[in-house]
């Protein structure tokens, strides 16, 4: 598919190029026009085109209802209360599409994409040598099928659900969906009602779930799970260095985010107010994050409390914060030191203390082989002269 997107590129920048070069002109032509599409209210559709010529063509949106004696319209950039977009480009040749968001069932019709490179073409008193191109393509909204999710939880177990009632077209399979995961997807299923099954406490999942059914068009609803902040430090126990500047951190993953962060120390009950006697609060969503400049042993060591508050109420975490003497990286090796030299003194007085007796005995000890040598050799001497 690329790769034949990429040759007929190739041989449209040759054909332009070469018109360009030689100078000659060729009427508008459509190289690739917009598709039929069908969409649900509420919606959106986006419809391509592109056109070759020299000149290089305009590109004209045009649209005509299904009402009876209907007459086709011109669509411009922000037409029908800013619903429609119409980006353009003229580069070698000419593209343009169209967007329309949040569709009604007036919205149903055809859309044509007109191109045209005659030099009167827009003129208002005289007619073009050249007729507009036309490529058209029709569009119909369907009024989106109600779809009710809701989801029942027990102390180990969460069951989302969803019901889709009178469906506009064959349920060719269903799909659930968090964010951008599958969950689950389930094809040739053709049940309006679908249930999914999460294992764990109702705490612990929350966010909004959506349940997708496989139809032409693709009909979507959804299930929330609102909690309470989940809080939870970063790290429980914070350490840090007199001088320095310590980072206590919370965050909450639940769903709905996290509307005002707030935090206490234990032995205060005046919130920490950003900016005063050296504390820093950045709070962004579901984190937040308080500095506090120069510690000190004495005003900084404690519990401090962050609180998190969403529309389903409050949640809250401690994080104990222990500052310490900047020699206090020094003691392990002051440790070792004294151990080296307390083991360095007891060898020495050690080997002072040795009793010259031991020493003597290891002088006899090594001696006495030598003269047990010579009596033998002087033994062996007597029995020779006796054999003689």
């Amino acid at each position: 598919m690329a790769a034949g997107a990429d040759v007929r590129c190739a041989v449209l920048a040759l054909l332009v190029l070469d018109l360009l070069a030689t100078g000659g002109d060729a009427t508008a032509g459509f190289i690739k026009s917009p598709l039929s599409q069908r969409r649900l209210t509420q919606d959106s559709v986006e419809l391509h085109c592109e056109a070759v010529g020299n000149p290089i063509p305009e590109i004209q949106w045009w649209f005509e209802g299904n009402e009876p004696n209907e007459t086709s319209a011109q669509l411009w950039d922000g037409a029908w209360q800013d619903r429609v977009k119409i980006n353009a480009t003229y580069n070698l040749h000419s593209t343009s599409t169209i967007y329309i968001a949040n569709l009604t069932s007036d919205d149903s019709g055809t859309y044509e994409c007109r191109a045209s490179n005659d030099p009167d073409r827009n003129h208002l008193s005289k007619s073009p040598k050249v007729k507009w191109i036309r490529s058209q393509a029709n569009v119909l909204v369907i009024e989106r099928p109600v779809i009710t999710g809701q989801y029942t939880s027990s102390a180990d177990k969460v069951v989302l659900s969803c019901n889709m009632s009178a469906p506009h077209a064959p349920i060719k399979g269903h799909k659930w969906m968090l964010g951008d995961k599958t969950l689950k997807a389930e094809e040739g299923n053709s049940d309006s009602f679908i249930t999914y099954t999460i294992e764990g406490k109702v705490e612990e999942h929350s966010g909004v779930y959506e349940c997708i059914y496989e139809t032409n068009p693709v009909a979507k609803g959804n299930v929330s799970i609102e909690v309470q902040p989940q809080v939870v430090a970063y790290k429980k126990s914070e350490h840090g260095n007199e001088g320095d500047t310590g980072v206590l951190t919370c965050k909450s993953l639940s769903y709905p985010p996290v509307g005002t962060w707030v935090w206490f120390r234990s032995d205060q009950t005046v919130p920490v107010v950003n900016g005063t006697d050296r504390y820093i609060i950045k709070s962004n969503g579901n984190k937040t994050e308080l500095r506090i400049l120069k510690l000190s042993i004495e005003q900084d060591t404690g519990d401090y409390h962050c609180n998190g508050t969403n529309m389903m109420g409050p949640g809250s975490a401690t994080v104990n914060l222990r500052v310490r003497s900047r020699l206090a990286a020094l003691w392990p090796f002051l440790g070792i030191v004294a151990e080296v030299l307390v083991l360095v003194t007891i060898i020495f007085i050690y080997e002072k203390r040795r009793k010259p007796d031991e020493v003597l005995d290891d002088d006899d000890g090594g001696s006495a082989p030598l003269k047990s040598n010579a009596t033998n050799h002087k033994d062996k001497n007597v029995r020779q002269r006796n054999a003689n």
